[in-house]
Protein backbone atom coordinates (compact mmCIF):
# COMPACT_ATOMS: atom_id res chain seq x y z
CA UNK A 1 0.00 0.00 0.00
CA UNK A 2 0.77 3.33 -0.72
CA UNK A 3 2.13 5.49 2.66
CA UNK A 4 2.88 8.87 3.09
CA UNK A 5 5.54 10.78 3.62
CA UNK A 6 7.97 7.83 2.92
CA UNK A 7 9.10 6.62 -0.29
CA UNK A 8 8.01 8.32 -3.26
CA UNK A 9 6.13 10.67 -1.40
CA UNK A 10 8.96 11.92 0.74
CA UNK A 11 10.23 13.01 -3.03
CA UNK A 12 6.48 14.08 -3.60
CA UNK A 13 6.88 16.27 -0.69
CA UNK A 14 10.23 17.96 -1.71
CA UNK A 15 8.87 19.31 -4.95
CA UNK A 16 7.74 22.50 -5.04
CA UNK A 17 4.58 23.16 -4.34
CA UNK A 18 2.33 25.24 -6.93
CA UNK A 19 0.57 27.67 -4.76
CA UNK A 20 3.34 28.07 -1.61
CA UNK A 21 3.00 31.41 -0.61
CA UNK A 22 -0.51 31.95 -1.40
CA UNK A 23 -2.81 32.63 1.25
CA UNK A 24 -5.90 31.21 2.13
CA UNK A 25 -8.47 32.28 4.88
CA UNK A 26 -11.58 30.02 4.51
CA UNK A 27 -15.13 31.34 6.30
CA UNK A 28 -17.47 29.01 5.67
CA UNK A 29 -18.90 24.96 6.56
CA UNK A 30 -19.41 21.61 5.33
CA UNK A 31 -18.73 21.11 1.23
CA UNK A 32 -19.36 24.11 -1.27
CA UNK A 33 -16.52 26.44 0.05
CA UNK A 34 -14.23 24.47 2.08
CA UNK A 35 -13.76 21.64 -0.76
CA UNK A 36 -12.59 24.26 -2.53
CA UNK A 37 -9.96 25.58 -0.25
CA UNK A 38 -8.86 22.15 0.19
CA UNK A 39 -8.11 22.24 -3.34
CA UNK A 40 -5.78 24.84 -2.80
CA UNK A 41 -4.46 23.75 0.40
CA UNK A 42 -3.32 20.27 -1.47
CA UNK A 43 -0.98 22.54 -4.10
CA UNK A 44 0.58 24.41 -0.92
CA UNK A 45 -1.42 27.36 0.01
CA UNK A 46 -1.49 28.28 3.46
CA UNK A 47 -4.95 28.07 4.24
CA UNK A 48 -6.65 28.95 7.59
CA UNK A 49 -9.99 27.64 8.57
CA UNK A 50 -12.30 29.83 10.62
CA UNK A 51 -14.83 27.41 12.80
CA UNK A 52 -17.27 28.25 15.58
CA UNK A 53 -15.60 27.57 19.22
CA UNK A 54 -16.97 24.73 20.59
CA UNK A 55 -18.40 23.09 17.92
CA UNK A 56 -16.37 23.58 14.75
CA UNK A 57 -17.55 22.65 11.25
CA UNK A 58 -20.53 20.41 10.93
CA UNK A 59 -18.75 18.55 8.87
CA UNK A 60 -16.59 17.33 11.91
CA UNK A 61 -19.14 14.66 12.51
CA UNK A 62 -20.91 14.09 9.42
CA UNK A 63 -21.05 10.24 8.31
CA UNK A 64 -18.33 7.51 9.78
CA UNK A 65 -16.41 8.55 12.96
CA UNK A 66 -13.26 8.21 14.01
CA UNK A 67 -12.15 8.87 17.67
CA UNK A 68 -15.52 11.17 17.42
CA UNK A 69 -14.11 12.85 14.38
CA UNK A 70 -15.49 11.97 10.39
CA UNK A 71 -13.05 10.29 8.40
CA UNK A 72 -14.41 12.69 5.73
CA UNK A 73 -13.42 15.75 7.82
CA UNK A 74 -9.78 14.24 7.52
CA UNK A 75 -9.74 14.15 3.77
CA UNK A 76 -11.43 17.49 3.01
CA UNK A 77 -9.66 19.71 5.71
CA UNK A 78 -6.24 17.82 5.07
CA UNK A 79 -3.62 20.68 4.97
CA UNK A 80 -5.20 23.32 6.44
CA UNK A 81 -4.93 25.14 9.43
CA UNK A 82 -8.08 25.46 12.19
CA UNK A 83 -8.60 28.82 13.93
CA UNK A 84 -11.84 29.22 16.10
CA UNK A 85 -13.63 32.41 16.09
CA UNK A 86 -17.37 33.41 16.94
CA UNK A 87 -17.98 35.56 13.78
CA UNK A 88 -20.59 37.64 15.17
CA UNK A 89 -18.34 38.92 17.71
CA UNK A 90 -16.94 42.21 16.72
CA UNK A 91 -13.13 41.28 18.56
CA UNK A 92 -13.58 38.16 16.33
CA UNK A 93 -14.34 40.49 13.38
CA UNK A 94 -11.14 42.34 14.20
CA UNK A 95 -8.88 39.48 14.11
CA UNK A 96 -10.21 38.28 10.71
CA UNK A 97 -10.00 41.92 9.72
CA UNK A 98 -5.66 41.56 10.37
CA UNK A 99 -6.44 38.23 8.28
CA UNK A 100 -7.65 39.70 5.34
CA UNK A 101 -4.83 42.50 5.30
CA UNK A 102 -2.06 39.90 4.74
CA UNK A 103 -4.56 37.11 2.33
CA UNK A 104 -4.76 36.75 -0.72
CA UNK A 105 -7.78 34.78 -1.43
CA UNK A 106 -11.33 34.76 0.82
CA UNK A 107 -13.30 31.84 0.73
CA UNK A 108 -17.27 31.96 1.66
CA UNK A 109 -20.03 29.87 1.87
CA UNK A 110 -23.26 31.42 3.57
CA UNK A 111 -26.15 32.93 2.68
CA UNK A 112 -26.02 36.33 0.59
CA UNK A 113 -25.51 38.94 3.06
CA UNK A 114 -24.93 37.53 6.07
CA UNK A 115 -20.97 38.41 6.08
CA UNK A 116 -22.31 42.19 5.19
CA UNK A 117 -24.38 42.07 8.80
CA UNK A 118 -21.03 40.99 10.33
CA UNK A 119 -18.72 43.53 8.43
CA UNK A 120 -17.12 41.01 6.64
CA UNK A 121 -18.59 41.41 3.34
CA UNK A 122 -16.81 42.35 -0.20
CA UNK A 123 -17.24 45.87 0.25
CA UNK A 124 -15.54 45.86 4.16
CA UNK A 125 -12.66 42.88 3.25
CA UNK A 126 -11.81 44.49 -0.15
CA UNK A 127 -11.04 48.17 1.70
CA UNK A 128 -8.78 46.39 4.03
CA UNK A 129 -6.96 44.94 1.13
CA UNK A 130 -7.20 46.08 -2.37
CA UNK A 131 -5.80 42.81 -4.00
CA UNK A 132 -8.12 40.74 -2.34
CA UNK A 133 -10.01 37.93 -4.63
CA UNK A 134 -12.76 36.35 -2.49
CA UNK A 135 -14.70 33.24 -3.98
CA UNK A 136 -18.24 33.81 -2.72
CA UNK A 137 -20.16 30.79 -2.94
CA UNK A 138 -23.99 30.35 -2.25
CA UNK A 139 -27.20 28.54 -3.45
CA UNK A 140 -28.65 31.17 -5.81
CA UNK A 141 -25.83 33.80 -6.05
CA UNK A 142 -25.29 37.17 -4.90
CA UNK A 143 -28.23 38.58 -6.64
CA UNK A 144 -31.18 38.07 -8.28
CA UNK A 145 -34.43 37.26 -7.26
CA UNK A 146 -33.78 33.99 -5.37
CA UNK A 147 -30.11 35.39 -3.68
CA UNK A 148 -31.94 35.46 -0.23
CA UNK A 149 -32.76 31.80 -0.57
CA UNK A 150 -30.54 28.84 1.58
CA UNK A 151 -29.33 25.99 -0.74
CA UNK A 152 -28.07 22.86 -0.72
CA UNK A 153 -26.41 20.43 -3.46
CA UNK A 154 -29.87 18.56 -3.43
CA UNK A 155 -31.76 21.95 -4.43
CA UNK A 156 -29.26 23.30 -6.81
CA UNK A 157 -29.04 19.33 -8.46
CA UNK A 158 -33.25 19.90 -8.43
CA UNK A 159 -33.30 23.58 -9.79
CA UNK A 160 -30.45 23.23 -12.50
CA UNK A 161 -31.84 20.47 -14.63
CA UNK A 162 -29.78 17.27 -13.09
CA UNK A 163 -32.42 15.84 -10.72
CA UNK A 164 -34.70 15.63 -13.63
CA UNK A 165 -32.05 13.40 -15.80
CA UNK A 166 -31.19 11.25 -12.97
CA UNK A 167 -33.06 7.52 -12.77
CA UNK A 168 -35.49 5.55 -15.21
CA UNK A 169 -38.53 7.07 -16.92
CA UNK A 170 -41.00 5.18 -15.02
CA UNK A 171 -39.68 5.92 -11.64
CA UNK A 172 -39.33 9.03 -9.64
CA UNK A 173 -35.46 11.39 -10.16
CA UNK A 174 -32.90 10.03 -7.84
CA UNK A 175 -29.74 11.87 -6.35
CA UNK A 176 -26.39 11.17 -8.23
CA UNK A 177 -24.87 9.67 -4.89
CA UNK A 178 -22.68 12.55 -4.00
CA UNK A 179 -23.15 15.80 -3.12
CA UNK A 180 -22.17 16.84 -6.59
CA UNK A 181 -23.87 20.16 -6.58
CA UNK A 182 -21.62 21.44 -4.24
CA UNK A 183 -18.05 19.87 -5.58
CA UNK A 184 -18.95 21.29 -9.04
CA UNK A 185 -19.01 25.02 -7.37
CA UNK A 186 -15.94 24.29 -5.48
CA UNK A 187 -14.10 23.87 -9.07
CA UNK A 188 -15.77 26.81 -10.51
CA UNK A 189 -14.55 28.88 -7.40
CA UNK A 190 -10.64 27.37 -7.91
CA UNK A 191 -10.85 28.13 -11.51
CA UNK A 192 -12.50 31.84 -10.93
CA UNK A 193 -9.86 32.40 -8.41
CA UNK A 194 -7.06 31.35 -10.13
CA UNK A 195 -8.17 33.36 -13.20
CA UNK A 196 -8.44 36.01 -11.02
CA UNK A 197 -5.01 36.10 -9.74
CA UNK A 198 -3.61 35.92 -13.06
CA UNK A 199 -5.47 38.88 -14.13
CA UNK A 200 -3.99 40.30 -11.08
CA UNK A 201 -0.98 39.42 -11.88
CA UNK A 202 -0.96 40.55 -15.72
CA UNK A 203 -2.93 43.76 -15.34
CA UNK A 204 -2.27 45.11 -12.01
CA UNK A 205 -5.24 47.08 -10.39
CA UNK A 206 -8.10 45.82 -7.91
CA UNK A 207 -8.73 42.04 -6.62
CA UNK A 208 -12.45 41.00 -7.45
CA UNK A 209 -14.94 38.34 -6.03
CA UNK A 210 -15.73 35.24 -7.95
CA UNK A 211 -19.50 34.61 -7.38
CA UNK A 212 -20.47 31.00 -7.76
CA UNK A 213 -24.11 29.73 -7.47
CA UNK A 214 -24.81 26.23 -6.99
CA UNK A 215 -27.34 25.83 -9.15
CA UNK A 216 -25.33 27.76 -12.10
CA UNK A 217 -22.61 25.55 -11.18
CA UNK A 218 -24.83 22.15 -11.96
CA UNK A 219 -26.70 23.91 -15.41
CA UNK A 220 -23.27 24.63 -16.65
CA UNK A 221 -22.32 20.90 -17.78
CA UNK A 222 -25.67 20.38 -18.66
CA UNK A 223 -24.65 19.61 -22.30
CA UNK A 224 -27.23 20.28 -24.90
CA UNK A 225 -30.34 20.40 -22.75
CA UNK A 226 -30.67 24.47 -23.35
CA UNK A 227 -29.85 24.52 -27.14
CA UNK A 228 -32.02 21.40 -28.05
CA UNK A 229 -35.19 22.73 -26.31
CA UNK A 230 -34.07 26.21 -27.74
CA UNK A 231 -34.32 25.42 -31.07
CA UNK A 232 -36.70 22.57 -31.16
CA UNK A 233 -38.69 22.87 -27.84
CA UNK A 234 -37.21 19.03 -26.83
CA UNK A 235 -37.03 18.56 -23.50
CA UNK A 236 -34.51 15.55 -22.41
CA UNK A 237 -35.95 13.34 -20.14
CA UNK A 238 -34.26 10.75 -17.85
CA UNK A 239 -33.20 7.26 -19.59
CA UNK A 240 -31.76 4.62 -17.27
CA UNK A 241 -28.50 3.64 -18.29
CA UNK A 242 -28.63 4.24 -21.75
CA UNK A 243 -27.92 7.51 -24.09
CA UNK A 244 -30.51 8.07 -26.87
CA UNK A 245 -29.23 8.61 -30.07
CA UNK A 246 -26.30 7.69 -29.42
CA UNK A 247 -25.65 3.63 -30.13
CA UNK A 248 -24.04 1.46 -28.44
CA UNK A 249 -23.48 2.57 -24.64
CA UNK A 250 -25.19 1.16 -21.82
CA UNK A 251 -24.95 -1.30 -19.13
CA UNK A 252 -25.48 -4.81 -19.65
CA UNK A 253 -25.70 -7.49 -17.31
CA UNK A 254 -23.26 -10.45 -16.97
CA UNK A 255 -23.75 -14.11 -15.70
CA UNK A 256 -22.89 -13.14 -12.80
CA UNK A 257 -24.84 -11.06 -11.67
CA UNK A 258 -22.47 -8.13 -12.44
CA UNK A 259 -23.12 -5.08 -14.61
CA UNK A 260 -20.87 -4.20 -17.36
CA UNK A 261 -20.99 -0.42 -18.80
CA UNK A 262 -19.40 -0.84 -22.60
CA UNK A 263 -19.58 2.45 -24.55
CA UNK A 264 -18.71 1.52 -28.31
CA UNK A 265 -20.40 4.29 -29.67
CA UNK A 266 -17.70 5.54 -32.10
CA UNK A 267 -17.65 3.72 -35.93
CA UNK A 268 -14.51 1.53 -36.00
CA UNK A 269 -15.15 0.55 -32.05
CA UNK A 270 -18.61 -0.60 -33.04
CA UNK A 271 -17.47 -2.93 -35.46
CA UNK A 272 -14.70 -4.39 -33.23
CA UNK A 273 -17.49 -5.14 -30.35
CA UNK A 274 -19.37 -6.82 -32.84
CA UNK A 275 -16.57 -9.03 -34.46
CA UNK A 276 -15.70 -9.14 -30.63
CA UNK A 277 -18.83 -11.05 -29.78
CA UNK A 278 -19.30 -12.56 -33.04
CA UNK A 279 -21.79 -11.22 -34.38
CA UNK A 280 -19.86 -10.46 -37.93
CA UNK A 281 -23.22 -9.75 -39.21
CA UNK A 282 -24.10 -6.72 -37.29
CA UNK A 283 -20.43 -5.80 -37.71
CA UNK A 284 -20.95 -5.80 -41.98
CA UNK A 285 -24.24 -4.10 -41.98
CA UNK A 286 -24.40 -1.23 -44.16
CA UNK A 287 -27.03 0.31 -41.87
CA UNK A 288 -24.98 0.71 -39.05
CA UNK A 289 -22.08 2.05 -40.20
CA UNK A 290 -22.55 5.03 -38.93
CA UNK A 291 -24.48 6.09 -35.50
CA UNK A 292 -27.75 7.97 -36.95
CA UNK A 293 -28.13 4.40 -38.40
CA UNK A 294 -27.46 2.42 -34.70
CA UNK A 295 -29.35 5.08 -33.07
CA UNK A 296 -32.15 3.39 -34.99
CA UNK A 297 -31.92 0.10 -34.00
CA UNK A 298 -30.14 0.23 -30.70
CA UNK A 299 -32.72 -2.20 -28.68
CA UNK A 300 -31.81 -4.64 -31.35
CA UNK A 301 -27.93 -3.77 -30.60
CA UNK A 302 -28.69 -3.87 -26.86
CA UNK A 303 -30.51 -7.35 -26.80
CA UNK A 304 -27.38 -8.42 -29.34
CA UNK A 305 -24.65 -7.52 -26.64
CA UNK A 306 -26.64 -8.68 -23.57
CA UNK A 307 -26.94 -12.19 -24.91
CA UNK A 308 -23.51 -11.66 -25.06
CA UNK A 309 -22.50 -10.34 -21.69
CA UNK A 310 -24.99 -12.64 -20.32
CA UNK A 311 -23.30 -15.56 -20.64
CA UNK A 312 -19.79 -14.35 -19.42
CA UNK A 313 -18.73 -13.41 -16.02
CA UNK A 314 -17.80 -9.78 -15.32
CA UNK A 315 -14.35 -10.30 -15.75
CA UNK A 316 -13.96 -12.99 -19.00
CA UNK A 317 -16.28 -10.27 -20.59
CA UNK A 318 -13.95 -7.33 -19.75
CA UNK A 319 -11.13 -9.62 -20.82
CA UNK A 320 -12.43 -10.15 -24.06
CA UNK A 321 -13.43 -6.41 -24.42
CA UNK A 322 -9.53 -4.92 -23.21
CA UNK A 323 -8.05 -7.39 -25.74
CA UNK A 324 -10.48 -5.89 -28.58
CA UNK A 325 -9.87 -2.18 -27.91
CA UNK A 326 -13.31 -1.46 -26.64
CA UNK A 327 -13.96 0.91 -23.70
CA UNK A 328 -15.60 -1.10 -20.84
CA UNK A 329 -15.93 -0.93 -17.29
CA UNK A 330 -17.25 -3.13 -14.43
CA UNK A 331 -19.34 -0.63 -12.04
CA UNK A 332 -17.30 -0.04 -8.90
CA UNK A 333 -18.12 -0.15 -5.77
CA UNK A 334 -15.74 1.22 -2.88
CA UNK A 335 -14.44 -2.14 -2.63
CA UNK A 336 -13.54 -2.79 -5.89
CA UNK A 337 -11.97 0.74 -6.60
CA UNK A 338 -9.34 -0.17 -2.86
CA UNK A 339 -8.29 -3.17 -4.93
CA UNK A 340 -7.68 -2.08 -8.31
CA UNK A 341 -4.42 -1.96 -8.93
CA UNK A 342 -4.63 1.35 -11.17
CA UNK A 343 -5.77 3.05 -8.23
CA UNK A 344 -3.07 2.23 -6.14
CA UNK A 345 -0.39 2.61 -9.61
CA UNK A 346 -1.47 6.31 -9.82
CA UNK A 347 -1.46 7.18 -6.15
CA UNK A 348 -5.24 7.59 -5.96
CA UNK A 349 -5.78 5.80 -2.52
CA UNK A 350 -2.61 6.63 0.14
CA UNK A 351 -2.45 5.88 3.50
CA UNK A 352 -2.23 8.59 6.31
CA UNK A 353 -1.69 7.65 10.23
CA UNK A 354 -4.28 8.53 12.67
CA UNK A 355 -3.95 10.58 15.90
CA UNK A 356 -4.11 7.94 18.47
CA UNK A 357 -2.99 4.82 16.17
CA UNK A 358 -3.77 3.09 13.20
CA UNK A 359 -4.47 4.42 9.75
CA UNK A 360 -6.82 6.17 7.08
CA UNK A 361 -6.86 6.01 3.46
CA UNK A 362 -7.47 9.03 1.69
CA UNK A 363 -8.30 9.68 -2.00
CA UNK A 364 -5.15 10.81 -3.66
CA UNK A 365 -5.09 14.57 -5.31
CA UNK A 366 -6.00 15.62 -8.50
CA UNK A 367 -5.17 16.93 -11.34
CA UNK A 368 -1.57 15.80 -11.42
CA UNK A 369 1.20 18.72 -11.95
CA UNK A 370 4.62 16.91 -13.42
CA UNK A 371 6.83 19.13 -11.53
CA UNK A 372 5.09 20.46 -9.11
CA UNK A 373 2.15 17.73 -7.80
CA UNK A 374 0.26 18.16 -4.59
CA UNK A 375 0.86 16.50 -1.88
CA UNK A 376 -1.02 14.97 1.96
CA UNK A 377 1.18 17.31 4.20
CA UNK A 378 -1.43 16.69 7.06
CA UNK A 379 -4.74 15.59 7.81
CA UNK A 380 -7.80 17.56 9.01
CA UNK A 381 -6.82 19.32 12.16
CA UNK A 382 -7.97 19.39 15.61
CA UNK A 383 -10.60 22.45 15.98
CA UNK A 384 -8.58 25.03 17.36
CA UNK A 385 -5.47 23.45 17.18
CA UNK A 386 -3.86 26.34 15.69
CA UNK A 387 -5.41 29.27 17.75
CA UNK A 388 -2.46 30.30 19.55
CA UNK A 389 0.01 30.09 16.32
CA UNK A 390 -1.71 32.17 14.40
CA UNK A 391 -2.65 34.62 16.49
CA UNK A 392 0.33 34.84 18.04
CA UNK A 393 1.24 35.81 14.52
CA UNK A 394 -1.20 38.39 14.09
CA UNK A 395 0.62 40.25 17.62
CA UNK A 396 -1.14 38.86 20.08
CA UNK A 397 0.32 38.43 23.61
CA UNK A 398 -0.35 35.10 26.07
CA UNK A 399 -3.03 37.32 27.76
CA UNK A 400 -4.76 38.86 25.04
CA UNK A 401 -5.17 35.24 23.68
CA UNK A 402 -6.61 34.12 27.26
CA UNK A 403 -9.25 37.28 26.93
CA UNK A 404 -10.61 36.66 23.61
CA UNK A 405 -10.94 32.73 24.89
CA UNK A 406 -12.98 34.02 28.43
CA UNK A 407 -14.89 36.08 26.19
CA UNK A 408 -15.89 32.73 24.01
CA UNK A 409 -14.55 35.17 21.01
CA UNK A 410 -12.35 32.24 20.59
Amino acid sequence: MTKEPSGAAADEEAKPLPLEGVRVLELGSLIAGPYAASILAQFGANVVKIEPPGTGDPLRRWRKMHNDTSLWWYSQSRNKKSLTLNLKDPDAQAIVHKLVEESDIVIENFRPGTLEKWNLGWEQLSAINPSLIMIRVSGYGQDGPYASRPGFAAIAESIGGLRHLAGYPDRPPVRAGVSIGDTLASLYGVIGAMMAMHHLKVNGGKGQYVDVALYEAVFGVMESMIPEYGMFGFVRERTGASMPGIAPSSTYRSRDERYIVIAANSDSIFKRLMNAIGRQDLADDPELTHNDGRAKRSDELDEAIEAWTSSHNLADALTVLENAAVPASGINTAADIFEDPHFRAREMITEQPLPGGGEISLPGIVPKLSATPGTTRWLGPGLGEHNIEILEGLGYSAADIQALKDKDVI
